[in-house]
C-alpha cells in the first residue's frame, strides 16, 4: 500500500509538470506570434528612394506685374556722352562723386580708371563699376549707385512755334500734350498741327491738334527718347488801317480765305475808312507786289471776292489822313501788330 501511494504521488507530480510545460509552450508560441505581427505592422512598405533623382527646377509663373517690369526694363533709358551722373560707392565717399560721360562714352573712377558706360542703363553701369572694383581689389563687396541727373541724348527736342523751344529730358513716359505743355504751349502764330520725327527714321508723323476732346485724346500719342516735335507756323494775313481790330489773323483752314472774311473778323471798316482805295500787298520772290482792291464794291457785292494767302497785308486807308504808307512801312507795322486766332 505504501508503494502504491508513492507511485500515485509521483504520477500526479509528473502530470502536473507536464501540464505546466504545455501551458508554458502555448504562451511562448502566442508571444512569438504577437511579436511577429507587431513587427510586421511596424515595418512600413518599402518606399522609392528619391534622393538620387535629379531636382527639377520650378518654372516661375509670369504675372502681369512681372511682364510689365520686363517691358519697362527693356525700354529703360541708356547712358550716353554728355549725360550728368552722380556716382555713390556706399561706405567709400572717396570713390563717390559727380561726373559726366565723356565723348568716348567713358567715366573716370578713382583707383580703377576709365569705365565705359555708354549704351548701358543705370543698373548695368552699377554692376560694371562693382565688377571693376572687385577685379582691381579695391573693395571686396562694393555697392554702387548710379543716378542720371540729366540725359542729354535721351530727350525730346521741341522746336517751332512754342513758348519755350528746347531739349527736354525724357525720364519716364511722355505724351505729346505733356511735352507741349512743358514747352510752354503753342504760340499765337502756331498752326493746328505738329510734325514728329523719330530718331533713325526718315518718315515723319503729322498730327492735327483739335479742340475736340475726343480728337485731342486720340492725337495724344506717346513719344520716345530721341524724337523731335516741330510745331509749324500757321499762315497769317494782316489787316491794317481803318478796321475795328487791326492785327494779324492766323489761318488754320485748309480751304480758301477771302478778303471779305478777314475784314469781317477784323470787325469791319471804320466810318473814316476809304474802302474804295484798299491795297493788298503780296510777298513774292521779287519783293512785295501791290494790288488795288475796291472794298466798297466787295461789301456791296458788285465785284468778285479775292482770295488771300499767307503773309498778305490788307491795308484800308483813312479818308481823313491823305498820307500814303509805302510797302516797307506797312511790313514794319505788321511785324509788331497783335496776332489773333480765328476759326478759319
Amino acid at each position: 500500500m505504501q508503494r502504491l501511494a508513492n507511485f500515485l504521488s509521483r504520477l500526479l507530480i509528473l502530470a502536473v509538470a507536464a501540464a505546466a510545460s504545455g501551458s508554458l509552450h502555448v504562451a511562448l508560441s502566442q508571444d512569438s506570434g504577437s511579436s511577429q505581427n507587431i513587427g510586421h505592422q511596424q515595418d512600413p512598405e518599402p518606399q522609392q528612394d528619391t534622393s538620387k533623382e535629379p531636382l527639377r527646377p520650378v518654372q516661375p509663373v509670369a504675372s502681369a506685374g512681372s511682364i510689365s517690369l520686363l517691358e519697362t526694363n527693356s525700354s529703360a533709358l541708356v547712358l550716353g556722352p554728355g549725360d550728368e551722373l552722380e556716382i555713390t560707392v556706399y561706405g567709400t565717399p572717396d570713390l563717390s562723386g559727380h561726373t559726366r560721360v565723356s565723348a568716348s562714352g567713358n567715366i573716370a573712377i578713382p583707383l580703377i580708371g576709365s569705365v565705359r558706360v555708354a549704351g548701358l542703363t543705370s543698373s548695368e553701369a552699377e554692376a560694371t563699376i562693382e565688377a571693376d572694383l572687385r577685379k582691381n581689389n579695391v573693395l571686396n563687396d562694393p555697392h554702387v549707385s548710379v543716378y542720371a541727373k540729366e540725359y542729354t541724348n535721351s530727350g525730346i527736342s521741341v522746336a517751332g512755334e512754342v513758348a519755350k523751344p528746347g531739349f527736354y529730358s525724357a525720364v519716364g513716359p511722355h505724351r505729346l500734350l505733356d511735352v507741349l505743355q512743358a514747352a510752354g504751349g503753342p504760340t499765337d502764330r502756331a498752326a493746328n498741327k505738329v510734325v514728329i520725327a523719330h530718331r533713325g527714321q526718315t518718315d515723319v508723323t503729322t498730327l492735327a491738334i483739335s479742340k475736340n476732346p475726343a480728337e485731342m485724346a486720340a492725337s495724344n500719342i506717346e513719344l520716345q527718347p530721341g524724337d523731335t516735335v516741330v510745331v509749324p507756323r500757321a499762315g497769317i494775313v494782316y489787316v491794317l488801317g481803318e478796321v475795328s481790330r487791326p492785327g494779324g489773323y492766323v489761318l488754320n483752314s485748309t480751304g480758301g480765305i477771302t478778303v471779305l472774311q478777314v475784314v469781317a473778323v477784323a470787325g469791319g471798316t471804320t466810318h473814316v475808312a476809304s474802302a474804295g482805295k484798299t491795297r493788298l500787298l503780296r510777298k513774292t520772290e521779287n519783293g512785295f507786289q501791290e494790288q488795288r482792291i475796291d472794298l466798297k464794291k466787295l461789301l456791296r457785292g458788285k465785284t468778285g471776292d479775292v482770295a488771300v494767302r499767307d503773309q498778305d497785308i490788307l491795308f484800308v486807308p483813312s479818308s481823313v489822313i491823305k498820307e500814303a504808307l509805302n510797302a516797307s512801312t506797312l511790313v514794319g507795322i505788321a511785324a509788331t501788330t497783335a496776332i489773333y486766332r480765328v476759326p478759319f
